[in-house]
Order: structure tokens, then sequence, then C-alpha cells
């Protein structure tokens, strides 16, 4: 069995907390967002936890440099990570640190094997959705022309916004807004169209296996045809001594009957 290194074996043993850090992070980014009445202790509170989580995620990708035997190679392959990691220091904005823990839970998601693609696909696509949701309502929430006001508003608004529908009977009106339209359009296009992909691709693999197992039948049909061919020709082998020395024997007794 082939040995893990150093690097793999903490991805493995990090993989569950991480995620849950993830979770936690989530929370504390929706709380004050949902709750608007949220007193300035649990807003402080949930601001430690979004830097605690991003933090972790930085350590994370930091002791994974320091165990990898190409460091070099590893920030070349891993330069997402390496944005994600440096945004929120470039500029601490709550949406920045949101878009860089996406970005990391994304990639650690990626090196599960126990999680499939579409799984993932799909838990993107919802985590977009409730994230870009949250994200406009808490810039466009206090614009004086903004029409997204609620939760409900602002999901309504995703969704059409994802699913390049756009009713048009909300949308932002902030610079910051429009910016985080511009991100849910493009990420939501090309997650919906990994999802369309998967869902095509499952198809046509259920048409191959019938294809595969119909072929298998007939193959089947076929061998057992034959079988039955050489069976038959066999039998009539054995049995043809046998006619020939009855037909024999019926001469025989003509003859001796004249």
């Amino acid at each position: 069995m082939k040995r893990q290194s150093a690097q793999a074996r903490w991805e493995q043993r990090t993989q569950r907390p991480l995620l849950a850090l993830a979770v936690a992070f989530a929370v504390a980014y929706a709380v004050p967002i949902v709750d608007d009445s949220a007193g300035y202790s649990l807003t402080e509170l949930c601001t430690v936890v979004e830097w605690v989580v991003w933090g972790s995620f930085a350590v994370d990708y930091l002791i994974r440099l320091a165990l990898t035997t190409g460091r070099k190679e590893f920030v070349r392959t891993h330069w997402p990570d390496l944005c994600a990691v440096l945004l929120p220091v470039l500029q601490p904005l709550r949406l920045l640190r949101l878009v860089s823990t996406l970005l990391l839970v994304g990639r650690r998601a990626r090196m599960a094997p126990q999680i499939r693609l579409t799984t993932y696909v799909v838990g993107a696509v919802i985590g977009l959705l409730m994230f870009g949701s949250l994200a406009v309502l808490s810039v466009e929430r206090e614009s004086p022309h903004g029409n997204i006001r609620t939760l409900g508003d602002a999901v309504w608004w995703s969704f059409t916004t994802m699913t390049t529908v756009g009713y048009g009977d909300h949308a932002p009106t902030t610079g910051l807004g429009r910016m985080i339209a511009v991100g849910l359009m493009l990420s939501g296009i090309a997650l919906l169209g990994v999802v369309t992909a998967n869902i095509a691709a499952w198809f046509i693999s259920r048409f191959e296996k019938d294809d595969v197992e119909e072929r298998r039948q007939t193959e089947a049909i076929a061998a057992l045809t034959e079988e039955v061919r050489l069976l038959r020709a066999e039998v009539a082998r054995l049995a043809a001594p046998e006619a020939a020395a009855r037909a024999g024997t019926g001469a025989g007794g003509s003859l001796s009957a004249d």
C-alpha cells in the first residue's frame, strides 16, 4: 500500500474540523444580517467568529505549505487558496471574508474523495444562493432607493439572477450590490452549467449501461445458441454408429429371410 504524505494526512485529519468551522462562519455571517436588531455584543461576537474561521483556514494553508515537498509548485497550483487567504488582509470587509471562506471551503471539499462532484456542486449552488442573498441584503437594506428589504426579497432576487431569468422586480441600486450581482451571475451560470452537464452525463451513462446490458444478453443468447448447435451435432455424431448398426442388422435379417 502506498504511504500517504504528511500533507495528505494533514488534509484528511483537518477536513471535518474545517468544514465545521465553515458552518460556524455561515451562522456568524448570517445572524447580524437576518436579525437587524442584534445588539452590539452579539455583532462583535459574530465578527470574532468570522475572523477566527478565516484565521484557521490561513493557518491550515501555511501548515500545508510547510508540509509539502515542492513549495513553489504548491503555491503555483494552489493560487486560489493564497488569494483567498490574502483578500481579507488587503481589505478587511465582511464580504471579502465571505468570498475567501467560500473559496477555501470549496478547495478543501474537492479534496475529499468521498464527496461526489454532483453533491459538491449542488451544495455550492445552495451556498451561493444563500450567501448571495445575505450579502446583497446587507448592502441594499439601508439604501434609500433600494427595493431589497427582506430576506425573502433577497432570496428571490438571487434565485432569478442565478438562473438568468431576471424578472426585474428586485434589483440592486448600490455599487457594491451590483458587484455582487455580477459575481452571482457569472458564478450561477458556471455552476448551473456544471449541474446540467452532470445530469446529461448521468443519463448518458444510464443509456450506455443499458446498451452494455443488452449487448451482454445478446452475446449470451448467441453463445447459448452455439452451444445447443454443437450439442446437437455431438448427439448426432454419437447416434450415427448406433443408427448404422441398426440399419445393418435390419438389412441382414431381411437377407436371411429370403
